[in-house]
């Protein structure tokens, strides 16, 4: 076992890996890491005033703190499942299991007995103390069974174009129409706009594109105008200060953070409106407190940490070893980058607030639950991908150890270094067998006018001399020039 053990230590070593896989993954790690502690910093800070004030919470302050570490701890372990794992298992053979589970639990929450109300929709299903919202876990399962539907069409050839359009409308317009009748729209436009990055790296034809795209649009203006309470959304981006107590009054108080933060921000844990002026400062509009506590500075850099984080999984997709990984690694890097920008532009006044939390960053269980395993379904693409082999990938497959004084835990690529004056050519498989001293005499008698430049040493091993060195050949044609002058 320990032989097994050493062997696969020193093919990892000989055969590692190439830096276009590591580098991202790292990278992809490192930026992941970064971006949930600063949400643990930023959650504390956010919510300690507001825990110490409500029963709820105990009058705890780190009370939203230590729920986000335990939702944190049961996504890492999560993600670090699904890393391993190889993301064909779930894109091919979980698939059916996981898209009923995600059906199942989606409908629960439109059941008065399971659903929890919230600001006007249906989203949450509680478990064990825990809400649970379904649509965070939906938007996996769109992925997932978007890249095996565009698999078996786009590089398979296995399904007919009627059969792609079938499954394509049941796999992932049932779990979309259920998010939508919670009505649940900001997860909604965030699956809408990753599929549709999505289907133009599948390959899918920009006269298609251009038509889902003016569909998407319609779409989005009637979820838009439908009822009074997404109008009223509408007119508070327009003009927040008509209702300055009401409606507007959160938005209000998110310039007011960002107002005050300037260039570097008033400080780690200093927020004013964290005192109760800014509702959901822990959740929706963190982001803002960000910009109040940490300023210009510290939102540019929690950015910069995000396209970080983009570049590095778009490298992983990239290099996916089909098209299943490539739409499985920049899905999930794309539904980030998205849920992130939806939440900044809300906050900044820029489109209507959605709700939706910024990834990593905001108090939620199941939002950090489900971005890290997005993360994982790109590291296990990353791990799962290889460049293919080449003629020297198998010449270094070849190499054996040598049985000789080296140890047998060591592979040799060099000799032992020997002078020069012990030089000499080696026949390769000229040796002889037998290295008896009548042998190795009959050699040298067989060896006959070639005596001298033909020699047999002990082990039997026949040896041409070359005759002096170039050093040597050198200084004596130095001496013989001095002659002739």
């Amino acid at each position: 076992m320990a032989t097994g053990t050493r062997a696969e230590r020193r093919e990892r070593n000989i055969l590692a890996t190439p830096s276009r896989f590591m580098q991202p993954r790292l990278i992809l790690y490192a930026m992941t890491f970064a971006l949930v502690a600063l949400g643990l910093l930023m959650i504390y800070s956010s919510s300690s005033i507001t825990a110490m004030a409500a029963f709820e919470s105990d009058y705890n302050a780190a009370y939203y703190l230590q729920r986000q570490l335990i939702f944190g701890a049961i996504g890492l372990v999560a993600a670090a499942v699904v890393a391993v794992s190889d993301y064909h298992l779930w894109v091919r053979f979980l698939l059916p299991a996981v898209w009923i589970a995600t059906i199942v639990l989606l409908g629960l929450v439109l059941t008065s007995s399971a659903g929890l109300d919230a600001y006007g929709a249906t989203r949450w299903i509680s478990i064990g103390g825990f809400n649970l919202q379904p649509s965070e876990f939906a938007k996996i399962t769109v992925i997932l069974t978007a890249a095996n539907v565009a698999q078996r069409y786009y590089e398979d050839f296995s399904l007919s174009f009627t059969t792609f359009t079938y499954l394509m409308a049941i796999g992932v317009g049932l779990p979309l129409g259920l998010i939508i009748l919670q009505p649940d729209k900001g997860t909604t436009i965030i699956c809408a706009l990753t599929l549709y990055v999505m289907g133009y790296l599948a390959g899918v034809s920009r006269r298609a594109l251009a038509m889902a795209a003016g569909v998407g649009v319609i779409a989005v203006l009637i979820l838009a105008f439908k009822d009074a309470y997404s109008r009223a959304r509408v007119m508070t981006v327009l003009n927040p200060w008509k209702d300055p107590y009401g409606d507007g009054y959160q938005l209000i108080q998110g310039f007011y953070a960002f107002g005050s933060g300037g260039l570097f921000g008033v400080g780690i844990g200093l927020s004013r409106q964290k005192y109760s002026y800014l509702p959901m400062a822990h959740n929706d509009f963190i982001f803002a407190v960000i910009g109040e506590e940490l300023g210009l500075a510290g939102t540019l850099g929690m950015l910069l940490a995000f396209a970080a984080l983009a570049w590095a999984g778009l490298q992983i997709a990239r290099y996916a070893p089909d098209l299943s990984g490539r739409l499985v690694a920049a899905g999930c890097t794309t539904m980030i980058v998205i849920q992130l920008l939806v939440n900044i532009c809300g906050v900044l006044g820029m489109i209507p607030l959605t709700g939706k939390p910024v990834p990593f960053v905001s108090y939620g269980g199941s939002s950090i639950i489900s971005c890290l395993l997005l993360v994982g379904f790109i590291a296990s693409v990353s791990r799962h991908s290889s460049l293919p082999d080449t003629v020297f990938d198998e010449r270094r497959r070849d190499w054996t150890l040598s049985s000789g004084d080296v140890r047998a835990d060591s592979p040799t690529f060099v000799g032992e270094a020997t002078p020069r004056s012990a030089r000499g050519f080696t026949v390769v498989g000229g040796g002889l067998r037998d290295t008896s001293p009548d042998a190795i005499r009959s050699s040298r008698a067989a060896l006959g006018s070639h005596e001298g430049r033909v020699s047999v040493d002990s082990n039997g091993r026949r040896r041409i001399d070359l005759g002096p060195s170039a050093s040597d050949r050198l200084r004596s044609a130095r001496g013989n020039t001095g002659r002739r002058k």
